[in-house]
């Protein structure tokens, strides 16, 4: 039996993981434990550990790290913490395989952590790209990986052309969309009286994240959006950020404003709420990575506001604008013109998970694998 270790540190990695992740704990050749660190042991963004430990998921090993002050400056130091007290539960676990999502610091970390433990690393999402701080972390984590679980073609074809094996590249698609569209969802008039807003009016769930070389910018870039969205005649539903540099100015523009009519704030929606919002949404607007993969599939207008998620795959639910009153205001008004698209989604069908089990199951982690050169 293989043993697997997935590392988590927001309520955003859990909750696209969290079908694949259950998936792998029930199957009958792996076994799987979670490493929790960053936002998922903070009371101030959840305590959303207790969603990794409702799922029925061994947790390895609790990392706790500070997160103010929100500088890009904690979140290099948290790396040096994370990449120490890592070594110490990979080496007490010794998994056949880490496995990892995306681009955030502590997945970097696990990378750096595992690969000098001679333990292979499994990533998931690399090759793509999204500017900003976010993209050369995503691109490190693909060097340090040993199997790469790409959500696209393009996406594969560009860690080909990084330099990665053909050969350790798999297209399994994107594992958030897994289950998205499965169950059934409440009724539009339940979820929207959920968070005390009006069901005659139409409503717009508005997720924000500071980009690090804009934290300055952040505060203000969401006081333009909320502006925008309430004087387009729309009722909000906006999460608070993360926490990366420039999210402090951001949620005190959502706490400030909040008893504002037609404006309800949360600090986090577990993920069938959230995935009720986002489908029932007139409009989503921010820089959330679940409006450029997830918020297709159901067909949900996305305006998707600065340098976020630069170069990504778009689905034809996604309009770009700058973060600035004129572009806001005139992305508001087209979308809302144009209404819902046909749900079709580039990022897949919705059966990652499966895929990326057998792939950790059966895929060979002998020594050539960790022996890694690159291919020109």
């Amino acid at each position: 039996m293989r043993r697997i270790c997935y590392i988590s540190g927001t309520r955003a990695d859990f909750g696209l993981m969290r079908s694949t992740l259950q998936i792998l704990r029930d199957h009958l050749e792996l076994e799987l434990a979670v490493i929790v660190t960053g936002m998922h042991l903070s009371p101030y963004y959840g305590n959303t550990v207790e969603e990794i430990e409702a799922a029925g998921l061994r947790i390895a090993g609790r990392v706790p790290v500070p997160l103010d002050p929100a500088t890009g400056a904690t979140m290099a130091r948290n790396i040096g913490t994370m990449i120490a007290a890592f070594t110490d539960i990979l080496e007490s676990e010794r998994p056949d395989a880490v496995l990892l999502l995306g681009d955030r610091g502590e997945m970097l970390a696990g990378a750096l952590a595992a690969i000098h433990l001679n333990i292979p690393v499994a990533h998931i999402h690399g090759g793509e790209r999204s500017g900003t701080v976010d993209e050369p972390v995503r691109h490190a984590i693909s060097k340090l990986s040993h199997l790469h679980f790409a959500a696209t073609e393009e996406a594969a074809e560009r860690l080909v052309r990084m330099g990665e094996s053909p050969a350790n590249i798999h297209v399994t698609g994107a594992p958030g969309l897994d289950g998205l569209t499965d169950d059934d969802l409440p009724p539009r008039d339940e979820v929207i009286r959920l968070h005390g807003l009006d069901p005659a009016r139409p409503f717009a769930l508005m997720v924000y994240h500071p980009v690090l070389q804009e934290a300055e910018t952040a505060a203000d870039d969401a006081r333009r959006i909320l502006d925008a969205l309430l004087a387009a005649g729309l009722q909000v539903l906006a999460l608070l950020p993360n926490a990366d540099a420039g999210s402090e100015g951001v949620r005190a523009v959502l706490t400030e404003a909040k008893g504002a009519p037609g404006l309800t704030v949360r600090t986090h929606l577990a993920r069938p709420a959230f995935v009720a919002a986002m489908a029932h949404a007139d409009l989503m607007v921010g820089n959330s990575s679940a409006g450029i993969i997830e918020a297709a599939s159901f067909g949900t207008p996305v305006l998707n506001v600065g340098p976020r998620q630069n170069l990504r795959e778009r689905n034809a639910n996604v309009l770009d604008v700058a973060a600035d009153e004129g572009a806001l205001a005139e992305g508001v008004a087209a979308l809302l013109a144009r209404g819902r698209s046909e749900p079709a989604n580039v990022y897949g069908d919705g059966r990652a998970g499966e895929r990326i089990a057998r792939l950790l199951a059966g895929a060979p982690l002998d020594a050539s694998l960790l022996m890694k050169v690159n291919g020109y």
